[in-house]
């Protein structure tokens, strides 16, 4: 068996430590920078705030909502949920975290959708859950109506 003792000065054990608080900063910095660590989730725990958002998207609403209901997520799914939630991942969004839970629907009146501008059967829908944005769409109530992400101009328009 083989000891070998090394003697280390003060001043070298404060510069490790300095060094690896400094690598630790430039971690964290670093990962922030990237986007790691901000709120993705967006708050719509208000009307001003959903207004805002709708707006951001590009949508003229009126000032309020047209209807808000509350809606039970259900636990099994048939393909229209399926086919929904479709949609719903192509925005970033994923209804599956929410079976079974209660979420707010706030739906619109869209005034400014291209070709079908001020007329009643084109709205937005906000999904909420706890104050947050959990899902969307854009749609026509029309028979042969159609539906699209939440985002005006967005692609991939299903019927």
């Amino acid at each position: 068996m083989f000891i070998r003792t090394v003697k280390v000065k003060r001043s070298g054990v404060i510069g490790i430590v300095l060094a690896a608080v400094a690598a630790v900063t430039a971690v964290v910095l670093a990962l922030v920078s990237f986007g790691y660590g901000k709120k993705s989730a967006v708050e719509l725990d208000s009307e001003a705030k959903r207004q805002a958002f709708l707006a951001q998207m590009g949508w003229q609403v009126n000032d309020a909502f047209d209807e808000q209901k509350t809606v039970t997520i259900p636990e099994e799914w048939n393909e229209v949920y399926i086919n929904y939630n479709k949609l719903q991942k192509q925005q970033g969004f994923d209804l599956t975290k929410y079976k079974g839970r209660e979420a707010d629907i706030y739906t619109y009146t869209v005034k400014n959708y291209p070709g079908h501008e001020n007329e009643p059967g084109i709205v937005c829908h906000l999904m909420v859950y706890g104050g947050q944005l959990i899902g969307g769409d854009v749609c026509s109530t029309a028979l042969d109506g159609f539906m699209q992400g939440l985002r005006a101009g967005s692609t991939g328009k299903d019927k």
